[in-house]
């Protein structure tokens, strides 16, 4: 069993369920997404509003755009979450969930800081879920080059991997009206990346 992942998953498709019933994914959006105009102008202004602003990447994982954003998102934190729980603990799930949906606004956010448009999802926290399934579960293993150790360039790579897919996904998504997130993404799969690693030693040494 993985208690943390299926609590998440719950919630979020409590929470969705909830909003797309009631009709109020718009405004849900304009309230609980990140915006990252937001934080542009709080981080130039006095700060009014900071509390509820820091609070957005957690909320925006719970507003999704339609039945197959639901979908689609829940799939991949409930097949990625189990997988990475069952190795880093309940804890570390929630660790890498939580940090990549910062993780995933920090990097939409430096991808456009002025777009008043807002995030929803939990495709970026999720990605942090996915960048660690895909270290802890990957085949490939990259060999030592000089000094640089194989695991840093394993992550390089897939690292590099993910950026491009998501970048041409993006690309995609634009061009047929529906734009994704794809620097959100990317944020959140580096999070799992850098995080995979210590929480696995965090872990063990408390045993």
């Amino acid at each position: 069993m993985a208690p943390a992942t299926l609590a998440l998953a719950v919630l979020t498709a409590l929470v969705s369920a909830a909003i797309s019933i009631g009709g109020l994914e718009d405004q849900a959006a304009v309230a609980g997404g990140f915006m990252p105009l937001r934080a542009t102008l709080l981080a130039a202004g006095d700060g009014a509003g900071l509390v509820s602003w820091l609070l957005t990447p957690l909320t925006a994982t719970l507003i999704h755009g339609g039945v197959m954003h639901l979908a689609f998102n829940l799939i991949t934190l409930i097949f990625c979450g189990m997988a990475v729980e069952r190795v880093t603990g309940s804890g570390g799930a929630l660790v890498l969930y939580l940090v990549g949906a910062y993780a995933a606004c920090a990097a939409q956010w430096a991808a456009g800081p002025h777009s008043s448009v807002p995030m929803i999802g939990a495709s970026g926290a999720a990605s942090a879920l996915v960048g660690a399934y895909a270290l802890l579960y990957g085949r490939a293993r990259t060999r030592d080059i000089g000094p640089v150790p194989g695991w840093l360039l394993h992550v390089l790579w897939l690292l590099a991997a993910w950026t491009v897919l998501n970048l041409a996904i993006g690309l995609l998504s634009v061009q047929a009206g529906m734009p994704i997130a794809a620097a959100a993404h990317i944020g959140g799969f580096l999070a799992g990346l850098l995080l995979c690693r210590p929480l696995l030693l965090w872990r063990w040494r408390r045993a």
